[in-house]
């Protein structure tokens, strides 16, 4: 088990009035590495976060390509957001991990960081917070199966998918849309809706829970228990195995032999 002050410290990080969502979320890597410093990981993204404000301030929209700009969006707020991306996933290469996605590896801010892949949820973290440090004003969406982040602008809100780098139009959504829920539509506005903090970091435990499951690794998985317990969201979790009689359960409610 954690130990109370790791849990502790991670509950007033987490559930402050202002949270910060970094030093949160490397608090939840401390599930595997106990005695992790977070200093060096957060100077890391102050520093890529310095490198984006500079990028950001001198990004102008190209004239060569306006056509790319989606309808109603601000095209100055725009090439802000396509500087972003290409430092941060072009030139840094942040990526998706397809190919080991349910690596736990993923979904801990210390390995996305040194690895410089993970899944949505995590890339996302990274994402907001370089972009709160470059000023602008990203939020993450708990979008169905598949993280996603929302920039506004002067005119409109641009969508970033964090796993591929790319700002979605409409289309690209409607298809991601379509992939998640198996429902044919444009998303409910109600699905793109900001996500807090204490959301985020409560999706990124049940990653964790989902994989530690699988694995049947109860000493992790109690770990991950201790954290939503600090959060207030394990109740139902420590129901299902109550039933299971004490045995790990995947998500559907299946027991793991």
């Amino acid at each position: 088990m954690l130990r109370d002050s790791v849990v502790n410290a991670f509950a007033r990080a987490a559930l402050s009035p202002d949270p910060d969502l970094a030093v949160a979320a490397l608090m939840i890597a401390r599930i595997e590495y106990p005695s992790l410093d977070s200093g060096p990981y957060l100077d890391q993204l102050d520093a890529i976060g310095r490198e984006a404000r500079r990028r950001v301030a001198e990004a102008r929209p190209s004239l060569d390509t306006p056509a790319e700009v989606p309808p109603q969006i601000d095209a100055d707020g725009y090439a802000r957001v396509v500087a972003l991306n290409d430092y941060l996933f072009g030139e840094l290469r942040f990526v998706g991990n397809d190919r080991h996605y349910e690596d736990p590896r993923n979904s801990f801010l210390n390995e996305v960081i040194d690895r410089r892949t993970g899944i949505p949820i995590t890339l996302a973290v990274v994402l907001v917070e370089v972009c709160r440090q470059a000023r602008l004003a990203a939020r993450g969406v708990s979008f169905p199966g598949h993280f996603l982040v929302r920039i506004p602008l002067r005119e409109g809100v641009v969508l970033v998918d964090p796993f591929s780098g790319t700002a979605l139009g409409r289309q690209e959504l409607r298809a991601l849309h379509v992939r998640s829920t198996g429902i044919d539509a444009d998303p409910d506005p109600r699905l793109l809706a900001p996500a807090t903090n204490r959301q985020i970091l409560t999706r990124m435990l049940n990653n964790l829970r989902g994989v530690y499951t699988a694995r049947k690794d109860q000493c992790r998985l109690d770990r991950v228990l201790a954290y939503l317990d600090a959060l207030g969201e394990a109740r139902g979790v420590r129901v299902e195995l109550g039933a299971s009689g004490g045995r790990p359960m995947t998500p559907g409610g299946h027991v793991l032999n």
